[in-house]
């Protein structure tokens, strides 16, 4: 396994930080607009668009309820009691205990919390951190599900290696095995999985999960899976890749608190795995965030050592949520691709004109009172083509707030 060792790639992250490479790296992922300013995102266009017309933003994923109680007075007490300065480089020790005992209860993993966990600025800096320690140079290749959350090409383009994509289709958006076959070869440096899946709602069935073990070991590639909505699926408890045979000795595996717990302007998350593995990921991570909310981490710790009813009721509230979303996207007249999991719902527009999903997006604030995101936003530009139809809603928002959402989308329709 001599590319499960110490390869950093830390060239690459300092050559990142020069101007001349940085915006080589960022016009390759999209970030730089065709007039070298830094392009925006179509989260942060169609939030201005809710912002400006009273829609209802059903684009971006975070919630509009807080957390638990005891997490939030517990970070209260956190700040009280003087934990405001940088706690320790790889975390506050209650919350790496607590993130290795969540293992273990939830999925029988054993994780070390001494050298086994980092706790990050949220997932999306466990992935950047975790890319650009693993990642040589250009020849390298990431595999990843398209469509896929926007950060993971930007990302590996800053990492500088290369995308290959494995298209997801509706309606059940899993992958063609020989499809994925094809794609991971000698080159691929790390295969990244997000499940349940955003933006699609997908949960990945067993097959999958045991061909992406089978190939990263044939191929000797490391396994770096995003679990953030973990305790978000909604038909059976989450499988963790790490727990599958052969799988542990090379997955990273990246979760965090903010879907877990509704608090994800805390930007607490973690990456564990093989000692080695994470030492590479800590030495990148220390020049990135360096580290990050003392006071949150030990109310995280508290929210991990809730009991089982917590997680339920957690998962259930959001499937109702997006039953109700489901409904109202049906009467209005979309195709609804019902979520396995996840904050997201995906539906077809193309029977309400919106073969053009990102003109329809942008056009719906106005038409309908409702903001959504266009799945393209999440594709390759090569491969846009194939989702053009689909759009993205977010349905991690009050009740009555998806229920007035609908009654807009109905009377758009009509």
């Amino acid at each position: 396994m001599a590319k499960m060792s110490f390869r950093y790639g830390l060239s690459l992250f300092f050559m990142s930080v020069i101007p001349g490479a940085w915006r080589r790296t960022a016009a390759g992922a999209g970030l730089l607009a065709a007039d070298g300013t830094v392009a925006p995102t179509i989260f942060a266009e169609m939030s201005a668009a809710a912002a400006r017309t009273g829609a209802i933003n059903l684009g971006q994923g975070f919630p509009d309820e807080d957390g638990p109680a005891e997490v939030l007075e517990a970070a209260r007490s956190a700040i009280a009691n003087g934990a405001n300065q940088y706690p320790p480089g790889r975390g506050v020790p209650d919350l790496l205990e607590a993130i290795s005992e969540h293992q273990r209860r939830f999925y029988g993993l054993d994780v070390d919390p001494g050298t086994e966990v980092i706790v990050t600025a949220g997932a999306t800096e466990a992935l950047t951190a975790t890319l650009l320690a693993l990642i040589d140079g250009p020849d390298d290749e990431v595999v990843v599900f398209e469509p896929y959350y926007d950060s993971y090409a930007a990302a590996v383009a800053l990492a500088g290696a290369r995308l290959r994509t494995v298209p997801l289709h509706a309606p059940g958006f899993q992958p063609d095995l020989d499809r994925l076959a094809a794609t991971v070869t000698d080159r691929t440096r790390v295969i990244l999985i997000n499940d349940p899946h955003n933006p699609t709602g997908a949960v990945f069935e067993r097959r999958v999960l045991e061909e992406v073990v089978r190939l990263a070991a044939q191929h000797d590639a490391v396994i770096v899976t995003d679990e953030v909505y973990e305790h978000l699926a909604f038909h059976g408890p989450h499988t963790p890749i790490a727990t599958l045979p052969g799988a542990a000795e090379r997955t990273l595996t990246i979760s965090s608190a903010g879907k877990t717990f509704s608090t994800t302007g805390w930007k607490i998350g973690w990456v564990h795995g093989p000692a080695a593995l994470i030492t590479a990921v800590l030495t990148v991570k220390q020049y990135l965030t360096y580290v990050n909310g003392s006071p949150f981490q030990p109310a995280i710790a508290v929210g991990l050592r809730l009991d089982d009813a917590y997680f339920a009721v957690a998962a259930a509230a959001l499937s109702r949520k997006h039953e109700i979303l489901g409904e109202g996207l049906r009467s209005a007249g979309f195709t609804v691709h019902a979520p396995q999991g996840g904050y997201f719902t995906v539906a077809d527009a193309t029977a309400l004109g919106g073969a053009d999903a990102a003109a329809f997006c942008r056009s719906l604030p106005e038409r309908a009172g409702v903001v959504a995101i266009p799945l393209t936003a999440f594709v390759s530009e090569a491969h846009r083509g194939e989702y053009r139809g689909l759009v993205r809603f977010a349905a991690c928002k009050r009740v009555d707030v998806l229920e007035e959402a609908a009654a807009r989308l109905a009377s758009f329709a009509a």
